[in-house]
Order: structure tokens, then C-alpha cells, then sequence
């Protein structure tokens, strides 16, 4: 069984109920995830739940001609793999670790049946799906109507909320293909926010260096999405 501290590395295994806790973490699988290192395509079925803990997952639509575009983050707030509870088993997106680290597995099956059990876990998934539902209209809506540089901004700080640390390893092209758009387009809105003190950018390498300057820079999207998860689960944002 996990020791408590691991428990508490991920917020949603984090506000269980000792009772709820007692059933899962027998069947919590720790592992390492490394950057760059794919979870699952577009259709394959799942046979696991990821509960990321130091590590942030990446939730892409893939084109037909190979583009991608990114349209969730999910870090220790959240897991990976709705489709385990809410029925439909595959995901349309590929999940791509964005930054390396620890997770904790779970059993599909284990999963659905704790999910089916009803009660404080399944409203507490279903809490945290609409959440994710969220985040991923509103990016939709951001790419199409906010600048590179708002984009940008609203990533990091996405980014930033799931880490311990204000330094991002990431090259530019895995952040164009995150947002969407030309890895030069992403080269300049990173100096543009280092000119304004922002940040601080190498290659592979972002340190935000104004956290509070990012916020004031970045679209409505980020805190409309903030507020959402607020609102929706207090317990965790409360952490």
C-alpha cells in the first residue's frame, strides 16, 4: 500500500475518504514518466488511469496531416483517461507527457468499479470532468481568438499551477505543437516576454522570472478556467 505522502502527491487521491483510499491505493501503481513519452493514441482503449503527481500530461487532437494542437493540461489536480468511468474506453486525443515525472497508475477496472459504486468518488470525477471540459473549450476558444503571446502566457501559467519549481524544460517545437501554431511564432512571443522581464528563455529551457506580470499579460481565458476549477472543487484548490 502507498505511504500517506504519496497520497497527498496527487489532489484528487489526495481528498479521498479514508474508506475510498483503503479500496484504491492497494491497486495504485507508482511510475516514472519521461518527457516526450506518449500515454495513448487517438483510439486506443485504456487500461489504465493516470494520477500525475511531479509530472504534466498533455492532452493533443491530431490531425490527419500530422498538425496537433493542444486542448488540456493535466497535472497533480486531475488524472488522465476520463473515458474509464464516463463508458466510452477510448480517447479522440493522444496524451503526451509535457513534463517529466511521477504518476500513479490505476486499474481500468478497478476504477469502473469504484465509479459505480456512486457516492463522494463519482461525484468527485464527474466534478473534475466538467472542469476538464472546461479548460478545453475555453483553449479552443483562445487559440482562435488571442494572440501568440496570450497563448503563450496562459500555458505557462497552466504550467506553472502543476509545478514546484518556476523553470520549464521545453523545447519550441514541442511548445508550437502544444498551441498550434509556427515555431517561429513561438521563438518570438518568448522574447517578447523576456524583453517585458518576464521570463527568462534558452533553448529547451524556460524560468518564469514575474509570475505576476504573466498574469496581468495573459487573456481572461487562464482565470476563467482557474475560477471554474475553484468552484468546482474547492477541496483541491483549497490544498
Amino acid at each position: 500500500m502507498l505511504q500517506e505522502d504519496h497520497r497527498n502527491a496527487n489532489h484528487l487521491l489526495g481528498v479521498l475518504a479514508d474508506p475510498e483510499w483503503a479500496r484504491l491505493s492497494p491497486h495504485l501503481i507508482p511510475a516514472d514518466l519521461a518527457l516526450g513519452e506518449v500515454i495513448y493514441e487517438a483510439g486506443s482503449r485504456l487500461a489504465y488511469v493516470y494520477f500525475p503527481a511531479t509530472a504534466i500530461v498533455s492532452l493533443l487532437y491530431v490531425m490527419e496531416n500530422g498538425a496537433s494542437a493542444e486542448v488540456a493540461l493535466v497535472g497533480n489536480e486531475g488524472l488522465v483517461g476520463i473515458a474509464l468511468f464516463m463508458g466510452g474506453n477510448t480517447m479522440p486525443d493522444r496524451a503526451v507527457v509535457q513534463s517529466a515525472g511521477r504518476a500513479f497508475l490505476l486499474d481500468a477496472e478497478v476504477l469502473k468499479e469504484e465509479f459505480q459504486r456512486g457516492g463522494a468518488v463519482q461525484r468527485l470525477l464527474l466534478r473534475y470532468t466538467q472542469a476538464l471540459i472546461i479548460q478545453m473549450a475555453q483553449t479552443a476558444a483562445c487559440n482562435r481568438h488571442h494572440s501568440i503571446d496570450q497563448q503563450l502566457c496562459r500555458w505557462l501559467l497552466f504550467s506553472l499551477d502543476r509545478l514546484d519549481t518556476n523553470q520549464l524544460t521545453m523545447t519550441q517545437e514541442l511548445i508550437a505543437n502544444m498551441l498550434g501554431v509556427r515555431r517561429a511564432g513561438v521563438t518570438e512571443a518568448a522574447l517578447r516576454l523576456q524583453d517585458a522581464g518576464l521570463i527568462r528563455y534558452s533553448y529547451g529551457r524556460i524560468e518564469v522570472l514575474d509570475r505576476i506580470g504573466l498574469e496581468q499579460r495573459v487573456c481572461e481565458c487562464y482565470h476563467v478556467v482557474r475560477r471554474e476549477c475553484e468552484r468546482l472543487l474547492p477541496d483541491l484548490t483549497a490544498r
